[in-house]
């Protein structure tokens, strides 16, 4: 049986896409830095994992080892929503946020690769935001960190080809736990909702679900891509 490592594997966006690999009887290596929650979740669902948090740089290699030699599966679903405008903005807010967004993503692949590509067939899905491509007030730290992951999920599609497929997916505002301080309000939650030409907010099933396509053989033609699901909203006016 292959595996699947999934860096935040305990939080929203990540548990779904542990949850219906698991139905797709995929073995999975968890991580996350709540090892409560992690624990708990994983044995719901049969999965060994690490607890660690990946603004260290040595979980990376503890957690490629500890999910075994079939490895043929990576996804790095951890991300910050830092919204300030840039005059609060401190040093140690881009340094966070890139760190968490980008640099995570680039040592989880880089500790990965050896494993991936022995196994071959092997798929990578990092997370961008629509942040990245669009301009919003008081993203900057975060727009600029999560364009970095679009940079590297150019440069190590054509780096792992063929062995290795890099995509990205790129979500608006997902209900999940890290956006609680914005979806738990129901009337900014509604009135973001309303700027999607499909207007409702996004669910972590809906980003799961391309997820699992990215990682399965049916999109073994697919690579470099940055995908939105975002009801509409980075390419859409609907409404003038």
């Amino acid at each position: 049986m292959t595996t699947t490592l999934i860096y935040g594997g305990s939080g929203g966006i990540g548990q779904a896409i542990a949850k219906r690999l698991h139905q797709q009887g995929q073995h999975l290596h968890l991580v996350g830095r709540d090892a409560e929650k992690l624990a708990a979740f994983a044995q719901t669902i049969g999965a060994s994992y690490t607890c660690g948090d990946v603004t260290n740089p040595e979980l990376f290699a503890q957690a490629t080892a500890e999910a075994g030699e079939q490895l043929t599966g990576l996804v790095y679903a951890v991300g910050s929503i830092n919204l300030k405008p840039l005059r609060r903005l401190t040093i140690e807010d881009f340094q966070q946020d890139y760190a968490i967004n980008s640099v995570g993503a680039a040592l989880a692949a880089q500790a990965a690769f050896p494993t991936l590509k022995k196994n071959g067939s092997a798929s990578v899905v990092f997370f961008s935001s629509i942040a990245s491509q669009q301009g919003f007030s008081s993203h900057a730290s975060i727009s600029m960190a999560k364009a970095a992951v679009n940079g590297l999920t150019l440069a190590l599609a054509a780096e792992f080809a063929p062995h290795i497929r890099v995509n990205a997916i790129a979500p608006s505002l997902t209900a999940t736990p890290l956006a609680a301080s914005l979806t738990n309000n129901p009337t900014v939650a509604e009135a973001i909702a309303n700027l999607h030409p499909i207007p409702r907010l996004g669910t972590a099933d809906d980003i799961a679900a391309l997820a699992c396509f990215l990682l399965s053989r049916d999109s073994s033609w697919l690579t470099g891509q940055i995908l939105h699901v975002d009801g509409g909203r980075s390419t859409l006016r609907p409404k003038g």
